[in-house]
């Protein structure tokens, strides 16, 4: 075999080892057999090696610190939008924080410049977790708010200066413009709960039984029970494409971050951050749309840091999940469920610093992932087929 072969063959399954192909050159041994071995055995079981990765956000650039938080999402006409925070002092979580976005026509090969959707001058906008709604194509974006000199402590013990609040925007012309961010508290918050966030991630829209067409937004918030505060794991939800909203009943406490799919037999599936100390994803189950849920459950083969997770379905109804599958934020780790989520395969992308996650399905055996690597130095999105994964 030669090594335009060779090459011809990595172009068609879009796998980017060329490095890997030039080293073995060098080194003397492009024969057959190592060929068939790199090809039938390395590259199958690496999907790292399997993959096109891009930096999307890079910290120090466009003016910002830092980009955290990322969420992706396809809209119906195939763009993919990325959002992230623009933090634009430091890493930390509050201060001067803009929404920023940029958009793919090309499943994420190439991206557009960078905008910012919501910039409130010296206050933290972000939080993104966008929606589609099939009826009409509108993005819909869902979005927090807070005070640019609180911290999450001092918003948690209801000692700031505001507390966090719910705003929600959207797009009707694929993501080219935006709707001034409109505030949803009222509906999306109870007047005791203090800190507040939605997704980040993505939301779902219901795609069968009775409650088909709601819009799902996976959220969590803080309550004060006595001294303590309390994390609890919730979702809001829209029957009328976005323009109402109310909230699910809470889930049990030491829940956090979430995402949630829906199940091929119509259930929903929450997936949270776990503040039980036994460093697992917890998960729960809806039979009603995501109005009420299950007890929670500790998974033991989905481990974690304490950080935020992605979950999506594909288009033949298997899970993917993402997030750093270690005690600490490393070891960035895709996973497959072709069980509904009752057992999994995993699959490492990054062994180094990894955290926040997103996926989006890319359609064509396909996925996306975009996430926070090398110690939130950048946000990068890496392109994945999923035959790669089985």
């Amino acid at each position: 075999m030669r090594l335009s072969q060779a090459r011809q063959y990595v172009k068609w399954h879009q796998f980017s080892v060329g490095n890997l192909l030039d080293f073995i050159v060098l080194v003397g041994k492009t024969t057959m057999r190592s060929l068939l071995f790199l090809f039938c055995f390395v590259i199958p079981l690496s999907p790292h090696l399997c993959a096109e990765e891009m930096d999307v956000f890079v910290s120090g650039e466009g003016g910002y610190h830092t980009y955290r938080i990322p969420a992706i999402i396809r809209t119906q006409k195939g763009t993919l939008i990325a959002f992230a925070e623009g933090r634009k002092s430091g890493r930390g979580d509050s201060g001067n924080i803009d929404l920023v976005y940029k958009r793919s026509f090309d499943d994420g090969k190439n991206w557009s410049e960078m905008k910012v959707l919501w910039d409130d001058g010296g206050n933290t906008c972000g939080n993104p977790c966008p929606v589609i709604d099939a009826a009409t194509g509108r993005i819909v974006l869902p979005l927090t708010w807070n005070h640019g000199d609180d911290h999450e402590s001092e918003i948690k013990k209801s000692s700031g200066k505001d507390t966090r609040r719910v705003y929600l925007s959207w797009s009707n012309d694929d993501g080219e413009t935006w709707v001034d961010p409109q505030e949803i508290t009222d509906q999306a918050k109870e007047p005791a709960w203090t800190w507040y966030a939605t997704g980040p991630g993505n939301g779902i829209q219901l795609q069968q039984g009775e409650h088909k067409g709601r819009l799902v937004i996976p959220c969590d918030h803080n309550i004060l029970v006595g001294e303590e505060s309390v994390r609890r794991s919730h979702c809001i939800l829209s029957d009328d494409g976005g323009k109402t909203w109310r909230m699910s009943e809470p889930l049990e406490r030491d829940t956090n971050e979430c995402a949630v799919v829906e199940l091929s037999d119509g259930r929903l599936l929450l997936n949270m951050r776990s503040y039980h100390g036994k460093n697992l994803r917890a998960i729960s189950y809806s039979e009603d749309g995501g109005e009420t849920w299950s007890g929670v459950l500790l998974d033991p083969e989905l481990i974690e840091p304490v950080c935020q997770a992605s979950l999506i379905t594909l288009d033949d109804g298997d899970l993917a999940f993402s997030n750093p599958a270690s005690t600490k934020r490393d070891h960035m780790t895709l996973k497959l469920s072709e069980n509904a989520g009752k057992s999994w395969s995993a699959h490492e992308i990054y062994p180094g610093s990894a955290a926040y996650s997103s996926l989006v399905n890319l359609g064509n055996s396909s996925l996306g992932l975009l996430y926070e690597k090398d110690g939130y130095s950048r946000i990068v999105f890496r392109i994945i087929s999923v035959e790669s994964l089985r």
